[in-house]
């Protein structure tokens, strides 16, 4: 699905920052765009920044079921400087936030939370609901072999007993 990333511009409260850009909306079925101006609000400019896809997995359903389960179920939009025209590129839009927080663990890119248009939300439980499959958990057994009747290293026959201290003495031996 097309889904447009509205970004807000505001003005920053320190001289070493201009401005200040945060993603507050996608609009679903958007069509192209490249930063246009959306509303004007005194200092505040909202921009239509760009169109991006948002594609869902049916191998990813589990982490679409853990977005929609917040409180306030969420699209994640990826975004990076740019080193062309635009202020920032778009790199991404995706509902799973695993994928998110993959992303922000790089420290390259910003990841940003939106809420979720109530129509989008309907659409990914749909998907889920057509594609997601319980995993069923196996527990995993221990082997019941036993691995200490073998000592691999200890006591090496090159070593004089007396001095090997990996080994105890026998009660024949004696420890002067």
């Amino acid at each position: 699905m097309p889904l447009g990333i509205v970004i807000r511009r505001v003005p920053g409260v320190t001289r070493w920052v201009s401005h200040v850009w945060k993603a507050v909306a996608v609009l679903p079925g958007a069509s192209e765009a490249r930063w246009k101006e959306l509303r004007r609000d005194g200092d505040a400019v909202e921009f239509h920044a760009a169109t991006v896809p948002l594609e869902l997995f049916r191998t990813d359903t589990e982490a679409y079921l853990h977005g929609l389960s917040a409180k306030t179920p969420s699209i994640y939009v990826v975004m990076r400087d740019s080193d062309g025209d635009d202020p920032l590129q778009i790199v991404l839009a995706t509902a799973s936030p695993y994928e998110a927080q993959d992303y922000a663990d790089t420290g390259e890119e910003l990841v940003e939370k939106v809420p979720m248009p109530e129509g989008l939300v309907a659409w990914i439980r749909d998907f889920i609901d057509l594609h997601h499959e319980d995993e069923v958990f196996i527990k995993r057994r221990r082997n019941k072999a036993s691995v200490d009747l073998k000592e691999d290293g200890i006591g090496d026959a090159r070593i004089r007993q007396v001095a090997d201290v990996y080994r105890a003495p026998s009660s024949k031996e004696r420890v002067h």
